[in-house]
């Protein structure tokens, strides 16, 4: 542990030093106060928008700032379509590879309750392929994470929201209960061309929107920071000032219960090492101004050790997120 503390450190030294050549302070300030002091440096440079606005110049932001999936699948219920898209490996961009037609629900709008007959609107991913369905669905079925966690954020009911195939031996209306289904062909092609793990979901009214502006990524991305920031270095006033005053957790924990817990764990004034991986930042559909973030937390403190995976869904209002809930 000492060693990779020790590694760690040197890493740490050599990146500051490239990061900030011209600044003879940080040298200086190393010096005098160590280490820490140079963390603290970088841990903010990663809350300025400016290093994002660089970081995200040559990016495909299409869909949003994405490091977790090579596949998206995009479903327009109005024209009854479903796209994938496949990232390029040598571009790093997202490329249009198949266009199917789709049936979805029976009724219009987004889905809130068990047996709306209602597609729903909004960011899944693909949990788990099931080979043996009943011949009515086709070959096989891919299901989807519905209802996610801002869809229990808004108390949305319902389960089993599928993409799948048409029947075997059968007729079937040129609609669903709400599912996704394609032709029993294209559904063992999308079978062939996705890994479910690295696959995102995206349902919209209409055609789902591309080509996200970066400036507002970069905001986003540096307020993540920001609350991470807080966090790190024990500044509960800042932290808490990221959370939405309608705020409520996963576990129904609203604002003020969560503020109490929140200030309980600050007032240890631990050390702690937070890290962010496999990050994603993504518009929710049909609905302005709300974005999805996703990311691999590494939290680790005296107190407490977390590994495994978080979802943040936040508000962009005057250049700064508001968490309404997260899980």
């Amino acid at each position: 542990m000492k060693n990779r503390s020790f590694f760690s450190a040197i890493v740490l030294l050599i990146l500051s030093i490239n990061a900030f050549s011209s600044d003879m302070d940080i040298v200086t300030n190393y010096r005098i106060h160590g280490i820490q002091d140079i963390q603290k440096r970088l841990d903010e440079k990663l809350a300025t928008t400016e290093y994002w606005k660089e970081f995200l110049e040559n990016k495909d932001t299409k869909f949003g700032y994405l490091e977790s999936y090579c596949n998206i699948l995009t479903c327009d219920k109005k024209n009854s379509k479903l796209y994938i898209y496949m990232k390029d490996q040598n571009s790093s961009t997202y490329k249009l590879m198949k266009e199917y037609s789709a049936f979805t629900g029976k009724a219009k709008g987004d889905k809130v309750k068990e047996g709306d007959l209602r597609t729903p609107v909004g960011i899944y991913e693909l949990t788990k392929k099931i080979d043996k369905v009943d011949p009515f669905y086709g070959p096989l079925a891919f299901v989807t994470s519905y209802p996610n966690t801002y869809d229990k954020y808004r108390n949305k009911t319902g389960q089993g929201i599928w993409i799948h195939g048409l029947p075997i031996d059968q007729e079937r209306d040129e609609f669903t209960k709400g599912c996704i289904a394609i032709n029993n062909q294209n559904i063992e092609c999308l079978d062939k061309h996705i890994d479910i793990k690295k696959t995102l979901l995206l349902i919209d009214e209409s055609n789902v929107k591309t080509d996200i502006q970066k400036k507002n990524l970069a905001i986003i991305l540096s307020q993540l920071y920001a609350w991470r920031l807080a966090w790190i270095y024990n500044d509960l006033e800042s932290y808490l000032n990221f959370y939405d005053p309608t705020f409520k957790r996963f576990d129904g924990m609203d604002k003020e219960r969560f503020t109490t817990y929140k200030t309980r764990i600050f007032n240890k004034q631990e050390d702690k090492t937070i890290i962010f991986s496999n990050l994603n930042v993504i518009p929710y559909p049909d609905t302005p101004n709300i974005y999805q973030i996703t990311f691999k937390e590494d939290y680790q403190s005296n107190s407490f050790s977390f590994i495994g995976d978080k979802t943040l869904i936040i508000k962009l209002q005057d250049q700064k997120i508001s968490i309404i809930t997260e899980r």
